[in-house]
């Protein structure tokens, strides 16, 4: 008889979003006349850039005529968009990351959930705490988080990132196999530095470990000393997979594009002890399961690594940066701690109570939205998280109403 995978009914139930929307929908119906502003979003709002819209629109123009049109692009991406990412994103650091070494996707999402199938079922795994909920879900469905323990998982390693730490956990004592790490952090906006790194990348050379780097977010630094990707790290080509995002970068949350960077020389270890490369593995893995992006999406994607591409591209992050700018201003002002929003779209506010008690605040005293902290993990209880995702205007007027409400509290 067909069963099912039993690992998914060790999933807890995600209710962070659903009862964002359902809170926000009863309020609205209750209040049909407030308006409501949403700033716990972590959806990009401003339309893509130009540069990159007419590539799109050139291409899909090509994919009109017989003599131009193309059908299923390559696994790995098309060496166009390959070469200009090696060579921006890499090389003008410093960086030797060969096109080869580069896997062209529909997301870092995607790729951050799917790595995971390269690897044996019985390994440990490490996760930060607030995290990204798809570094453990996925690990849960392939059967490595053990059974729900008190909002965790019994069999996982949890990396707790704190205000003691600044958010950036340090290497645990014991041996852990893979390992996730997001800087700049969702939700935390917390940004590694370079020393912070390198004890990452030794204690993965020690333990014979992998990172899992996931820099979707790194096109907000603005510090040129804060690392924008773990290979800026010696000895990191050999213990780390890199996953980055055009969806931050460049606005593609609704168009999908993104590449992870698998070195030839990063390794893992077969039952036996020997050393195979994951990057003809992942290949594989890919060329199976995976038919590429699509050449219209790949065009516009090439289109951000140009002078006018880059310029809309920084534009549009400054954008999002002032934004954060003013939250982070405003939300100081009024006593609460704040991290992030100086190279990261996403502010950590720690705010002293429980994080859904201060959601309803906000939402029903302000007619504003963020994110209960407590959805992203055990650490993130009493810390919300405010998105700097939308227009300036809206988060002036986001910010005004906050400051009416907690003032009057």
């Amino acid at each position: 008889m067909i069963r099912v995978n039993e690992h998914f009914s060790a999933l807890q139930p995600s209710y962070l979003f659903s009862d964002i929307s359902k809170r926000v929908a009863a309020f609205q119906a209750a209040h049909p006349e407030r308006e409501i502003i949403r700033l716990g979003i972590g959806d990009v709002t401003q339309p893509l850039p130009a540069a990159c819209v007419k590539a799109f629109r050139a291409a899909v123009d090509e994919m009109g005529r017989a003599e131009t049109f193309r059908g299923y692009p390559p696994y790995e991406g098309l060496d166009f968009l390959r070469e200009k990412i090696a060579e921006h994103d890499f090389g003008a650091r410093g960086i030797r990351i060969g096109a080869d070494e580069i896997f062209i996707s529909d997301g870092a999402k995607s790729d951050t959930a799917n790595i995971q199938e390269l690897f044996a079922p019985n390994i440990r795994v490490a996760v930060p705490d607030p995290v990204y909920p798809v570094y453990v879900d996925s690990q849960v469905m392939a059967g490595r988080g053990g059974a729900p323990q008190d909002g965790r998982y019994a069999e996982l390693v949890y990396l707790e990132s704190t205000k003691e730490n600044g958010f950036v956990p340090a290497p645990p004592n014991e041996s852990v196999d893979l390992i996730y790490l997001c800087f700049p952090n969702n939700p935390t906006g917390a940004v590694a530095t370079k020393a912070e790194l390198r004890a990452w990348v030794h204690y993965a050379h020690e333990r014979k470990a992998l990172i899992l780097f996931d820099a979707a977010y790194e096109a907000f630094i603005r510090d040129p000393e804060l690392p924008r990707s773990i290979y800026e790290i010696p000895g990191a080509t050999e213990v780390a997979i890199e996953c980055r995002s055009f969806s931050k970068t460049a606005g593609f949350t609704g168009t999908r594009c993104a590449y992870a960077v698998i070195p030839h020389t990063c390794m893992a270890y077969n039952s036996s002890g020997s050393q195979e490369a994951l990057n003809p593995l992942w290949y594989r893995r890919q060329s199976t399961k995976f038919n590429g992006v699509s050449y219209p999406v790949q065009r516009a994607a090439e289109a951000v690594y140009t002078p006018e591409g880059q310029s809309q591209v920084r534009r549009i992050n400054d954008y999002y940066l002032r934004n954060a700018e003013l939250i982070r201003r405003e939300m100081t002002a009024l006593g609460f701690s704040v991290s992030g929003g100086e190279h990261s779209p996403y502010l950590w506010v720690d705010v002293k109570m429980d994080s859904w008690s201060f959601f309803d605040l906000l939402l029903t005293r302000a007619g504003v939205v963020c994110t209960p902290g407590s959805g992203f993990g055990r650490c993130g209880q009493g810390f919300v998280r405010i998105s700097s995702f939308n227009d300036f205007e809206n988060t002036e007027r986001a910010m005004q109403r906050v400051r009416q409400a907690l003032e009057k509290k």
